[in-house]
């Protein structure tokens, strides 16, 4: 089962609260303050409801699996789940800048940028091969990945090592049904990834869970910049303090 979460589709909350962000602090963006205001409300219910802090009976909250991910539904969910860390990501640096918190419905300490960020790290930490199954989830990422994945360039030989005609009847028939691994490694693409349970199956048939796509990598270009921005910042602070500390 997904997530029971009346809400639009996280990739809509991204949209809302970067509209929301490109525009604040330009004077012409006063007009529309009501329509900001919207975005804003909809993007916070939808941050609440990723840390798990929108109250009720949870059913305004996201589903999580076992082992942490964030859980909307069976057919590609890591599309929602680098949608989400975009945005926590995003949202931190705004709260961060502007030295707010966010408040959520079921009250308590608010929530501080530090909060966002730290599920924005653990969702990549997630896809990365931080999750039951010790898989990457991101091809040609770490020592274990999907080597199966449901891509016709990454599963049918390069044209270099046959050179002959493969049209779409010759690609199902002689290459799509192959147990073997891709003769090609999709370097970098994101797959589906695992059901609500952490399970998944490398196969090339299973296109809920092995399809590559572009809007579940996109999404981490920006997380993973802001996390080396940060992991670099904190290393020069580190390397500053012993430098001085030998100074002394």
């Amino acid at each position: 089962m997904g997530s029971s979460v009346l809400l639009p589709r996280p990739t809509d909350n991204v949209m809302y609260a970067w509209c929301r962000l490109l525009l604040e602090g330009d004077p012409g963006a006063l007009k529309h303050g009501a329509v900001l205001e919207q975005y804003r409300a909809k993007a916070e219910h939808y941050l609440c409801a990723c840390l798990g802090r929108n109250g009720g009976n949870g059913s305004d909250n996201v589903e999580r699996s076992p082992g942490g991910m964030l859980y909307v539904r069976q057919w590609n969910n890591l599309q929602y789940v680098s949608s989400a860390a975009f945005l926590l990501t995003a949202y931190s640096r705004y709260l961060s800048d502007s030295d707010r918190l966010l408040r959520c419905p079921t009250g308590g300490a608010p929530a501080a940028p530090s909060d966002l960020l730290a599920l924005a790290r653990s969702q990549a930490d997630y896809i990365l091969g931080r999750n039951p199954l010790r898989l990457s989830y991101m091809v040609g990422y770490g020592r274990r990945y999907p080597v199966r994945v449901h891509h016709r360039g990454a599963s049918i030989v390069a044209h270099k090592a046959n050179s002959r005609f493969i049209g779409c009847m010759q690609g199902f028939d002689d290459w799509f049904g192959r147990g073997r691994p891709n003769p090609n490694v999709l370097a970098g693409a994101i797959v589906g990834g695992p059901n609500c349970r952490d399970e998944f199956q490398d196969d090339r048939g299973n296109y809920m869970q092995t399809e590559a796509c572009t809007y579940n990598t996109a999404p981490m270009v920006g997380v993973f910049a802001r996390l080396h921005r940060l992991a670099t910042e904190e290393g020069g602070r580190r390397r500053g303090t012993a430098d001085e500390a030998e100074v002394r």
